[in-house]
């Protein structure tokens, strides 16, 4: 007989809190299924208890595995430490530990992010900020949290910084409704200028509001949005900057968040046409 059942997942090592990456993903997959599927059961559902969901050791293993391993793990935030200097003086463990304390003792406040100007065609810089590792992790925590729920929400017509979905998903559906029987003709092209930059942080936390009830979650993407950069450009280096709109592109969480404000211009043009 053939077991077609599901592998259980490993189990994790003795004497550690947080589990492996392996581990770690059965689990928050399980999890994010649930909150996705409560989500399109019923569009106007809102969830009150997610801030635990921030602090549980497999979120927080598989957000450290993220940062870990993604490309800028060798670039620091304000404080100087890359997540490989935090890996081999401090220890995974112990950092996760510290970390998990300060969030559940509610005394985690994200430090403002490391401007870098990066070059764009034309001759014209962009701005990216870049958070510490803690501040990465902790986003990389929400995210595996809130991305389940408001996917439940996009429309089908979105497709930027959505998970499984590609440049080349938009082009083959561009293709799509170009040829027969639907044949359209027209493509409107339009760019919203320093889109990230500009994010208004009333608006984008009404949405959130919409889907989340919990006060600690809520308190932490805005504390993100809020948190300041510090600029290394120009007369103004080193100079503190307020964030009173935007979500710095260069944050984990920014591209989800700015999602979540397009949202209504999605929503707009789909009700309209």
């Amino acid at each position: 007989m053939v077991n077609t059942a599901a592998p259980a997942p490993p189990a994790p090592a003795p004497g550690t809190l947080f589990p492996d990456a392996d581990t770690a993903w059965f689990r928050v997959l399980k999890i994010q299924t649930k909150l996705h599927q409560r989500a399109g059961e019923d569009p106007s559902r809102r969830f009150d208890d997610l801030f635990n969901l921030v602090c549980d050791p497999a979120f927080l293993a598989l957000a450290w595995d993220r940062v870990r391993g993604n490309k800028g793990a060798r670039t620091a935030g304000v404080d100087g430490q890359t997540a490989f200097y935090v890996e081999s003086v401090r220890g995974r463990e112990v950092f996760l530990a510290e970390l998990r304390a300060e969030l559940k003792a509610g005394v985690f406040s994200p430090v403002p992010v490391r401007e870098r100007m990066i070059p764009k065609t034309g001759g014209k810089l962009r701005r990216l900020g870049i958070p510490t590792v803690r501040d990465r992790v902790v986003q990389a925590a929400l995210k595996l949290v809130l991305e389940p729920i408001f996917e439940a929400d996009f429309k089908p017509c979105s497709y930027g910084f959505r998970p499984r979905r590609r440049t080349q998903d938009a082009i083959a559906e561009i293709h799509f409704l170009a040829s027969a029987p639907r044949n359209y003709e027209w493509v409107l092209e339009a760019d919203i200028e320093a889109c990230f930059d500009n994010i208004d942080h009333t608006a984008l936390l009404g949405r959130v509001r919409r889907r989340v009830g919990d006060k600690r979650v809520l308190g932490l993407v805005k504390a993100f949005c809020k948190a300041g950069i510090l600029s290394e450009h120009g007369a103004a280096a080193r100079a503190l900057q307020d964030t009173s709109a935007g979500t710095p592109q260069g944050g984990i969480l920014s591209p989800l968040l700015a999602n979540i404000a397009l949202s209504a211009l999605d929503e707009h043009f789909t009700s309209a046409w």
